[in-house]
């Protein structure tokens, strides 16, 4: 599929819908989300289950034919929006379902080890440039 302007737009509005809906939920789970980031947890678990669900319904052998920019726009769009860890859960299900267990393995294990890598590096990276600054004493005076 060859992509397109009007493709492209759709992707991006579903894009934006699904990042409000993240934005949302994490919003009404903040209360419950002290202890441990309940609303990324629940964020991920739905997605999961909304690209799988979507994206099984509407395979071409699927129940419900919808055209490809659909497709893009709901698992791509909307989901990507609102999680790409659902991408990650359905491609390593794609890797299981294909009889590749050792690849889907490969992606759990260098998608994890590397995400915190990056996100280890980056934080590093932004503590070296901009080291904290320090908390002013609220108890003295000027």
């Amino acid at each position: 599929m060859t992509p397109n302007l009007s493709t492209t737009l759709g992707i991006a509005l579903a894009g934006a819908c699904g990042t409000l809906m993240r934005y949302w939920v994490g919003l009404a789970t903040a209360r419950i989300s002290q202890s441990l980031p309940w609303g990324t947890i629940l964020i991920n678990i739905s997605g999961s289950f909304a690209i799988a669900f979507f994206g099984t319904l509407t395979l071409d052998n699927g129940r419900f034919q919808v055209s490809d920019t659909a497709r893009l726009m709901f698992m791509v769009g909307i989901c990507g929006g609102y999680t790409t860890f659902s991408s990650f859960m359905l491609q390593t299900l794609d890797l299981l379902r294909g009889g590749a267990p050792g690849r889907a393995l490969l992606n759990i294990v260098l998608s994890v080890t590397l995400g915190m890598a990056g996100v280890t590096a980056g934080y590093l990276a932004a503590q070296a440039l901009a080291p904290p600054r320090p908390i002013p004493d609220a108890g003295k005076s000027s």
